[in-house]
């Protein structure tokens, strides 16, 4: 599991939301009651679990609503009125369920993520990082961290990652880290080049740093906007010319490079809920309504952040109903290729609702949180508590993922000669 989006949490979350519904089920409970009841409230965060973490600190829950998450995804999803809408599907002959899950995400593994801001004799913002991008907006993300501190232009901004010739040591992207680790790191030196470059361009331009301002690649005097130095004329002025003092005390360059500590990870939450029909003749299931409901802390770029949710809610829906690895008795994988793994594809995704909460968290400076491996999470096992729901009738309890319409029919099969149905031919 450890290559894999998540890590091993769907599987540990999978568990303990089948444990929660089997709860509920043998006390009588309604499912979303029995996890409101055992859900930290936002009063009690920070809150120090008894879990510990590989490095041996303890594991904090640090921020978040995790109750009112609960209850928007519920309201979305319209939980309540979920029995009235059944009771008429099955006087149709059609089988439909409702399902839920929680849960909640350690992200930002530290300790460092190295982060070099530098602005070139062009006016141009360089920005070098060990935090390797794959394919998750790391270069977008740390232009816009970088870009709100000098001057607010993406085109201004350069972003080079994974590159040993500019950055020595970084630690790769694992853990939902990045935005964590390396934009923290971005934003220190980011407003460090800035100090700078306003201490500087208060020497050029006679005026104090409080009454200045960077606006694309100029810094101006507020209120006065034909006073102004581009931020190409102040690296020059610090570059150095020889036989030319520098501004007191500025020193050369205009970089940093920042390498910002964070041991205690943040942790991110969230809850899904998901309506499904099944087709108890062919075993098909059709997913009919998809509410997806997280806290990433401060949201840097609400589109990359839904992507993120969006492909990781497409990666649970084939965790749970598509993607089974299968091996013959010799431990052959018998499902080598595409035709065998099958994938989710565009025509078995449903509409997902998301609602974004945001919860900073005091752990680091831009109170952010982890978002991409968050989307699979809930997934596999909220789709069970659901079909779970649309197959009550015959008992059925599902203690697996994936599931196959084969592997559905022998269970309702097995519930019909449990409740001493007939069983035909």
């Amino acid at each position: 599991m450890t290559p894999v989006r998540g890590a091993g949490h769907p599987q540990g979350t999978f568990v303990m939301e089948r444990l929660l519904d089997r709860v509920a089920r043998e006390l009588g409970l309604d499912r979303a009651e029995v996890r409101r009841r055992n859900l930290i409230p936002a009063h009690k965060m920070p809150y120090t679990t008894q879990l510990k973490a590989r490095g041996g600190m303890p594991v904090v829950l640090d921020s978040g609503d995790y109750p009112k998450c609960q209850q928007d995804a519920l309201v979305c999803a319209g939980w309540d009125e979920f029995r009235a809408r059944q009771e008429a599907a099955r006087a149709e002959g059609r089988h439909i369920g409702i399902g839920m899950a929680n849960f909640c995400k350690g992200t930002g593994r530290g300790p460092f993520e190295a982060v070099t801001v530098r602005i070139g004799p062009s006016g141009k913002v360089h920005v070098y990082s060990g935090a390797a991008a794959m394919g998750q907006g790391t270069k977008t993300m740390l232009a816009q961290i970088v870009a709100e501190q000098l001057g607010g232009s993406l085109e201004n901004v350069t972003v080079t990652t994974g590159d040993t010739a500019a950055v020595s040591m970084g630690l790769g992207g694992s853990n939902s880290r990045q935005t964590v680790i390396a934009g923290s790191s971005a934003h220190v030196a980011a407003l460090k080049v800035r100090e700078k470059a306003l201490k500087i361009a208060g020497h050029m331009l006679e005026a104090s740093e409080l009454d200045l301002e960077i606006e694309g690649d100029q810094i101006r005097v507020k209120g006065v906007p034909e006073m102004k130095v581009s931020l190409g004329g102040i690296a020059r002025a610090v570059a150095g010319t020889a036989g030319f003092t520098l501004p007191a005390g500025v020193t050369p360059g205009l970089e940093a490079t920042e390498h910002v500590v964070i041991d205690d990870m943040t942790h991110a939450n969230g809850t899904a809920v998901v309506e499904v029909e099944v087709d108890i003749e062919t075993g098909a299931v059709v997913i009919l309504k998809f509410v997806a409901v997280h806290d990433c802390g401060r949201i840097i770029n609400p589109m990359i952040v839904d992507g993120q949710i969006l492909g990781g809610t497409a990666h649970g829906i084939g965790n749970a109903l598509f993607e089974w690895m299968g091996y013959d008795d010799d431990a052959q994988p018998v499902t080598t290729n595409l035709g065998e793994y099958l994938l989710v594809t565009a025509t078995e995704m449903p509409h997902i609702e998301v609602i974004h909460h945001e919860s900073p968290t005091p752990l680091n400076p831009l109170g952010v949180k982890g978002i991409g491996e968050c989307g699979v999470i809930p997934v596999p096992a909220a789709i069970m508590s659901a079909i779970e729901d649309a197959l009550t009738p015959f008992g059925v309890h599902i203690a697996q993922a994936p599931i196959s319409p084969a592997q559905i029919l022998a269970l309702i099969e097995q519930g019909r000669v449990r409740t001493g149905e007939r069983v035909n031919g």
